[in-house]
């Protein structure tokens, strides 16, 4: 058992293949590159809107079509039904976004640069937990607008979950949401580091397997 987990603890201190850490900066372009893109768009169309309303939700902000007047219309349709205004205080929920992408940008180089096999695990951890979590907060707060409405606002609607991915009809509106270009890079960064950590615990179990088998 100790010479099992002596072995393995060699394989943690292991440096990383030269083509992971080309990889690894090339990946990283990919995350700083989602700040410049949308990560999710989310858009309805109505007999009285039918050249549709929509927003652009970023890392940092969110971005109404027709130079922001669509959210205006969002959120005069909102007071209706007594949903929360989309706003500043709404996309305070973001403010932690672009910092927990920017260190994820310095921790990947730094296992480019100087990192080891523990270093490539411990950055594909926190990825997955930042994914996990960012994607969990954006369908609560989808929650929490469809089911916190205003008891007294002018039209009664039950209590309901938003579209996260796909269509649905509420009302006389059909909602739709997608994810955009800056999910698809930072997905692109997760199945990139996820794949890069298979590859070296399976080169790392072809070597333990190679050695095991040389003559002694």
């Amino acid at each position: 058992m100790k010479l099992m987990l002596d072995e393995f603890y060699t394989f943690l201190n292991r440096p990383i293949h030269m083509g992971a850490r080309a990889a690894l900066v090339v990946l990283t372009v990919a995350l700083v590159t989602s700040f410049t893109a949308p990560l999710w768009k989310i858009s309805m169309t109505a007999p009285q809107y039918p050249n549709g309303l929509y927003m652009d939700i970023y890392a940092y902000k969110l971005e109404g079509g027709d130079e922001g007047q669509h959210i205006k219309e969002i959120n005069t349709l909102n007071h209706y039904i007594g949903m929360h205004r989309l706003d500043q205080t709404a996309a305070a929920d973001l403010d932690w976004i672009p910092f927990a992408l920017g260190a994820l940008a310095l921790m990947a180089l730094r296992v480019a640069a100087i990192g080891n096999v523990r270093h490539l695990l411990d950055l594909f951890v926190v990825t997955g937990y930042v994914s996990a979590f960012a994607f969990g907060r954006f369908v609560y707060r989808l929650w929490v607008f469809g089911h916190d409405l205003d008891p007294h606002a002018p039209v009664k609607v039950a209590p309901f979950m938003p579209v996260v991915i796909g269509h649905k009809t509420v009302a006389n509106f059909e909602t739709y949401s997608m994810p955009q270009l800056g999910s698809y890079l930072m997905g692109v960064f997760v199945i990139g580091v996820t794949v890069l950590v298979l590859w070296q615990l399976f080169s790392g179990r072809k070597k333990a397997v190679a050695a095991a088998k040389a003559p002694q």
